[in-house]
């Protein structure tokens, strides 16, 4: 089984990203990262290396595709590529997670409508939109709704990374 994280080039959240990878790799699954472009990538904290650029992403290469949150991922909130990737998962019936502030990429590419899912919410402000595009706000620590695994933040990247093991493994 692979599973790809897609990181943003400056500003991902190193928890977000390093917690559920690590959870991943302990239950056997292969993990690949991504970014805007291939080669260095930027924490709060630590770099990783994004060894594929979004533009070479084929997402039936995975079993569960994974947005990483942090200030950077606003970026991909109205990316083309981030955009065909959610929606090319979602047709193919990919697991597709997404963390922190990085539900809102979903949001944008038009893959949470009708479907309920959390975010990080602390500002006030996405919870409102969400409502706005036609999706149920949760509030919880970690959603599922059908193929579709959504969390709110650092706090949530164990049980996020935990759920999405347990789906996979066909729980």
């Amino acid at each position: 089984m692979k599973a790809l994280f897609i990181v943003a080039q400056q500003g991902y959240q190193d928890l977000e990203y390093g917690v559920p990878k690590q959870i991943l790799e302990q239950a056997g699954i292969e993990t690949v990262t991504a970014a805007k472009v291939k080669g260095v990538a930027s924490g709060k904290v630590h770099s990783t290396m994004a060894t594929l650029a979004l533009g070479e992403v084929r997402v039936e290469d995975y079993e569960v595709i994974i947005f990483v949150g942090g200030p950077g991922a606003v970026r991909y909130q109205q990316d083309k590529e981030a955009h065909r990737i959610a929606l090319q998962t979602v047709e193919k019936g990919i697991l597709l997670g997404a963390i922190c502030i990085a539900p809102t990429i979903l949001a944008y590419a038009g893959v949470l409508k009708n479907k309920q899912a959390t975010v990080w919410n602390e500002d006030g402000e996405e919870a409102p939109l969400f409502k706005k595009m036609g999706i149920t706000f949760t509030g919880k620590a970690v959603t599922q709704d059908g193929k579709i695994i959504t969390a709110n933040g650092p706090g949530a990247a164990r049980d996020f990374g935990k759920k999405i093991v347990e789906i996979l493994q066909g729980g």
